[in-house]
């Protein structure tokens, strides 16, 4: 895999791959689940509860994602310092104003 720089990198969530498949399998299942309840006519307020339920799986997702990689693409970019550092400080920056904004 190459970074935004295009050097050889690892993301940070490598680790924890198989466990991020399986909650956005579980996500998808919600998603599909929400499809039934509308195609079932279910009443709305049970539909908006499992909305709110799959909003805070895909925020723990999103949570986890960019604690790995704050914790390992942030952190190894700014020990080596130069552009590299500023274009990862960015990308987070970027990201958190994103998750802050959605």
């Amino acid at each position: 895999m190459t970074d935004a720089l295009d050097k050889p990198h690892h993301h940070g969530y490598i680790s924890s791959k198989e466990d991020y498949l399986k909650r956005l399998r579980r996500i998808e299942g919600q998603a599909r689940g929400l499809q039934r309840m509308v195609e079932d006519e279910k009443y709305c307020i049970d539909i908006l509860t499992q909305v709110a339920a799959m909003t805070k799986a895909l925020q723990a997702v999103a949570t986890g994602l960019l604690e790995d990689h704050i914790g390992h693409c942030v952190v190894d970019a700014a020990a080596a310092g130069g552009p590299e550092a500023e274009v990862k400080l960015k990308e987070v920056s970027d990201a958190i104003a994103r998750l802050v904004r959605s």
